[in-house]
C-alpha cells in the first residue's frame, strides 16, 4: 500500500471514528432522555388514575377508564394496578395483575421510585399519598412506549444513513487531501529523477516554504552540491594528475627515441639513462604524493584515531625533514609546558599528521631565501595552536583563496619544485583530525600558517 493509499484509509478511520462515537453518543442520550421521558409521564398516569380511584367512591373501573378515553391520555397497553394500605389490589385496568412482594412495596412506600422492565415494557413502582393521611398506596404502571421507540428506531436509521454517507464523503475528501500532502513529494520524485550526473547543478524546488518537505529538499540540495564539488574535484584531479605525469612520461620517451635514434658511445648512453633516471623519480615523487592524496580520502572513512602528542610529532616531522633536506634549518620555540601532559594530546593519526607537518616545514623552507621555518607551539584554554612563519616570498591576496585547491601553483612559485599537491593534502589531514588550518600572508614578507586542535 502506497503512501497515499495509507493516508486516505488512516484519515477516513480517525474521522469515521470519531463521527461514529458522535452519533452513538446522541443515540444513547436520546434514549436516556426518552426513557427518562416517559417514565415522568408513567408516574403521572399512575398519580393521575389513583386520585380519581382515591377521590370517586363507588365508580367502577369502566367508569375511570372511560373518563380516561375522554382526557386521550390512555398510553398503549397500559395496565396501573394499586394496592392500598393493606396490601390488596383496589384497582387495575389491565388483564394481568402484578404482584409485589412486601419488601417492594415496603420500599415503595419510603418513598423510592422503582424503574425497571417487563416483557419490553417500562414498568415504574411509586407511592401515592392520600388526603386523609392513611398508609400510603403503592401504583406499578406498566406501559408500552411504543411512539417513543419509533422515534427512536428513526433516530438510528438517520444517524446511520448519515454516517456512512459522511464516511463515503470523507473518504473522498481524505484522497483529496493525500493528494495534497504527497503532491510535493512527487514533484520531487519528479526532479529527482532527472538530475544526473552530468546535470549537477540543477536544484530540487518545492511550492511550498519553511515545512518538512522544504526541508527535505534544501538538505538534498546541499548533497547535490557537495556530490558537484566531488565530481568536479575528482575531474580536475584526474586532468591535472594527466597533464603532470605526462610531462616526464614524455621526457622519458624523448630521452629513449634520441639514444635509438644511432649508436651512441657509452658515455652517451649513460647520460640518457641518467636523463630517464632523474626523470622516472620525479614521477615517483609525484605518484606518491597522488597516492598520499588518495590515502587521505580512504581514511576518512577507515582511519582509527588513537591518542598522540602533538609535540612528539612536530618534533618527529623536524628530524625527518632536516634529514631528507641537510640544508633547511627548523626551529621550534615551546616556552610554555604544562603541568598535565593531557593537554598536549589529541585524537589522530600520527603518520599522517607527520606528513602534514613535513608539508608546511618543506614549503616554509623551499620558498624562504634562508631556508629557515619558525615554529611555535601554545597552549591557550585547552586550545592547541601551531604557528609555522617563514620570511619568504609571501603569497599574494588573490592568490589566498586557491592555495589549497590540488594541482594549484601561484606565478611566484613556478619556478620552484614541486607540484601543487602538498597543501591540498596538508589541509585534508589537518581536518581528519577535526582541526583546522588558517594562513596569513603579505607579499615580500613571508606567510605564517596557523593550526589549532580544539580539546577532545
Amino acid at each position: 500500500m502506497n503512501i497515499k493509499s495509507r493516508l486516505t484509509l488512516l484519515f477516513t478511520m480517525l474521522v469515521g471514528s470519531i463521527m461514529a462515537l458522535f452519533c452513538l453518543s446522541i443515540y444513547f442520550f436520546y434514549d436516556q432522555y426518552r426513557e427518562k421521558q416517559f417514565y415522568s409521564f408513567l408516574n403521572e398516569r399512575g398519580q393521575t388514575i389513583a386520585q380519581l380511584v382515591e377521590a370517586s367512591t363507588g365508580i367502577s373501573k369502566d367508569d375511570i377508564e372511560k373518563i380516561e378515553k375522554e382526557n386521550k391520555n390512555i398510553l398503549l397497553d397500559e395496565e396501573i394496578t394499586i394496592y392500598d394500605g393493606a396490601d390488596s389490589i383496589i384497582f387495575t385496568s389491565g388483564k394481568e395483575k402484578f404482584e409485589l412482594s412486601p419488601s417492594m412495596l415496603a420500599e415503595a412506600r419510603e418513598g423510592r421510585e422503582v424503574r425497571t422492565k417487563y416483557q419490553k415494557k417500562e414498568v415504574i413502582i411509586i407511592r401515592h399519598i392520600l388526603q386523609d393521611h392513611r398508609k400510603p398506596w403503592v401504583i406499578i404502571a406498566v406501559a408500552n412506549d411504543i411512539p417513543g421507540m419509533d422515534q427512536l428506531k428513526r433516530l438510528r436509521e438517520i444517524l446511520v444513513i448519515g454516517w456512512l454517507l459522511s464516511l463515503g464523503l470523507v473518504g473522498v475528501s481524505g484522497w483529496q487531501f493525500a493528494n495534497d500532502a504527497i503532491k510535493p513529494v512527487s514533484d520531487i520524485i519528479d526532479q529527482v529523477n532527472n538530475i544526473s550526473a552530468g546535470n549537477l547543478h540543477d536544484k530540487v524546488t518545492v511550492g511550498r516554504e519553511k515545512d518538512e518537505l522544504a526541508l527535505l529538499a534544501q538538505t538534498f540540495n546541499q548533497m547535490l552540491n557537495r556530490l558537484e564539488i566531488a565530481f568536479v574535484a575528482q575531474k580536475n584531479f584526474v586532468s591535472h594528475a594527466s597533464h603532470e605525469l605526462r610531462t616526464p612520461l614524455a621526457l622519458i620517451m624523448s630521452e629513449a627515441e634520441l639514444g635509438l635514434m644511432k649508436q651512441r658511445s657509452g658515455e652517451e648512453y649513460e647520460d640518457a639513462l641518467k636523463g630517464i633516471l632523474a626523470e622516472a623519480k620525479e614521477m615517483n615523487e609525484l605518484v606518491s604524493r597522488l597516492l598520499e592524496l588518495a590515502r587521505t580520502e580512504e581514511h576518512a572513512f577507515k582511519v582509527t584515531f588513537s591518542k598522540i602528542r602533538v609535540d612528539e610529532v612536530l618534533w618527529q616531522a623536524k628530524s625527518s625533514i632536516q634529514q631528507k633536506n641537510p640544508g633547511y634549518e627548523v626551529h621550534i620555540h615551546y616556552d610554555q609546558i604544562p603541568d598535565d601532559e593531557e593537554q598536549l594530546k589529541r585524537y589522530g593519526d600520527e603518520s599522517l599528521l607527520r606528513t602534514a607537518f613535513m608539508n608546511l616545514m618543506d614549503n616554509a623552507c623551499k620558498y624562504s631565501n634562508d631556508k629557515t621555518v619558525n615554529i611555535f607551539l601554545e597552549i591557550q584554554k585547552d586550545l592547541i595552536k601551531i604557528y609555522f612563519k617563514d620570511v619568504g616570498i609571501g603569497i599574494a591576496a588573490k592568490e589566498l583563496p586557491y592555495i589549497f585547491d590540488t594541482f594549484y601553483r601561484s606565478a611566484t612559485t613556478i619556478s620552484k619544485a614541486g607540484y601543487g599537491i602538498g597543501l591540498a593534502l596538508t589541509k585534508r589531514i589537518i581536518n581528519m583530525q577535526g582541526a583546522s588550518i588558517e594562513v596569513e600572508s603579505l607579499e615580500g614578507s613571508g606567510t605564517t600558517f596557523i593550526l589549532k586542535f580544539p580539546p577532545f
